[in-house]
């Protein structure tokens, strides 16, 4: 099994069909944990699309087929910027502070983000995108 990734904060995606079945199975979702793994996995295939194969595509397609089950959704969606910051945050265990340091902002910016207060800026998206070894689309309404 190959396996690609860009960076040390990305996770390994199995390059070919049958390895990302096997190491993520399709299943139907029926725990909020993996609807949010199942959404962590979609989203780095999203933000690395140009890098992906048919294969990797495809498993993309089968993956949102079955996040749109669970969602209830008709049509495709991605997750909400604010939601996977937030499944993010949480993932990688950081802090408000940590959230705050990554925007290179003031100590509160990352606590009135994560509270709806205020919205993700462009410039915010591009500091997380680097962060997360991700491209910056994901975090933008």
């Amino acid at each position: 099994m190959h396996a690609t990734a860009t960076n040390q904060n990305e996770c390994l995606i199995p390059e070919d069909f049958l390895s990302l079945c096997k190491t993520f199975p399709p299943r139907p979702i029926r725990r909020q944990a993996d609807y949010q793994t199942f959404l962590s996995i979609q989203c780095h295939l999203k933000a690395s699309i140009d890098r992906t194969n048919r294969d990797q595509r495809d498993y993309l397609d089968l993956l949102t087929l079955v996040i749109q089950r669970y969602e209830g959704v008709a049509v495709s969606s991605k997750p909400k910027p604010l939601s996977l910051l937030k499944h993010l945050v949480d993932e990688h265990k950081l802090s408000k502070g940590d959230l705050s340091r990554i925007l290179g902002r003031s100590i509160s910016l990352g606590s009135m983000i994560l509270s709806g207060q205020r919205k993700i800026t462009h410039e915010h998206a591009v500091r997380l995108g680097k962060y997360f070894g991700m491209a910056p689309d994901p975090f933008l309404s």
